[in-house]
């Protein structure tokens, strides 16, 4: 895991309350061997290469890069492939999960799915397209059960979002 620390972090909504002041933010970066340290997945189901931003126990954001190589592309869909729904909810549960084993006394845990709530798909995504996942940690109850608001976008257009329930698994 390495860190990166960027001392020029702008957020506008600092502006109005203290111009003087100057804030900065650590980006902690997950490689793919980071991640296969941390969750079970391996391919075809792994299915984030990198995270980008690491915020502990709060957020995660992590990348896929879809290519035209990925097994579902065979079958979803002839002349004109598009990454399944599922695997795109499975691909923002992943970068859940990377929030999830981070927290205390969980290292031999598996977090998985507990309920999918609201999610809307909003265009497809093809290959080439960069994927950026985000899930934001919004509830966790009795050290077993997450809830996370998630959402994945290409080229800053929104693909899809939702909630995502997860249950500890000893």
């Amino acid at each position: 895991m390495s860190t990166l620390i960027d001392v020029n972090t702008h957020d506008d909504s600092t502006d109005n309350a203290n111009p003087n002041q100057s804030e900065s933010s650590t980006k902690t970066v997950f490689t793919v061997e980071d991640i296969h340290k941390l969750l079970p997945h391996r391919y075809p189901f792994a299915l984030v290469d990198r995270i980008i931003e690491y915020v502990p126990g709060k957020l995660a954001v992590g990348l896929k890069n879809v290519t035209f190589n990925e097994p579902y592309f065979q079958g979803h869909f002839p002349g004109r492939p598009m990454m399944p729904g599922v695997m795109i909810v499975e691909a923002m549960a992943q970068v859940g999960g990377i929030v999830l084993k981070q927290m205390a006394d969980v290292d031999d845990a598996l977090f998985v799915f507990a309920g999918i709530d609201k999610v809307r798909f909003r265009r497809p995504v093809v290959p080439g397209d960069q994927l950026i996942l985000t899930t934001e940690l919004i509830s966790v109850k009795r050290r077993r059960f997450g809830k996370m608001q998630a959402r994945a976008v290409v080229d800053d257009q929104r693909v899809a979002e939702g909630e995502l329930m997860f249950s500890l698994v000893e």
